[in-house]
């Protein structure tokens, strides 16, 4: 997956694309120090997001903003030891 762009929105939410889901804008929300998926505005000319995509693209968007250490420390990531993408370099 890759992140292709993103923008800043009313709120202080962002509006992100990703590489398959061209068509699907994914918008997060800060809590703390990362951000998080709010909601996906989903199109059916894309593939169907599942939760692994959705976790990829928080890890993507928090690495692009410099908010990835933290998004790492939270509690409901330390509390469940998971993510195969963790430690993953772009």
């Amino acid at each position: 997956m890759e992140l292709l762009d993103w923008s800043y929105m009313r709120h202080y939410n962002i509006k992100a694309r990703f590489e398959p889901f061209f068509h699907s804008d994914v918008i997060f929300r800060q809590i703390k120090d990362y951000y998080f998926i709010y909601t996906v505005r989903w199109s059916d000319l894309d593939p169907v997001v599942n939760r692994g995509h959705l976790e990829e693209m928080e890890i993507l968007m928090n690495r692009e903003l410099g908010t990835e250490h933290s998004y790492f420390k939270r509690s409901a990531f330390s509390d469940s030891g998971r993510s195969e993408y963790h430690g993953r370099s772009s």
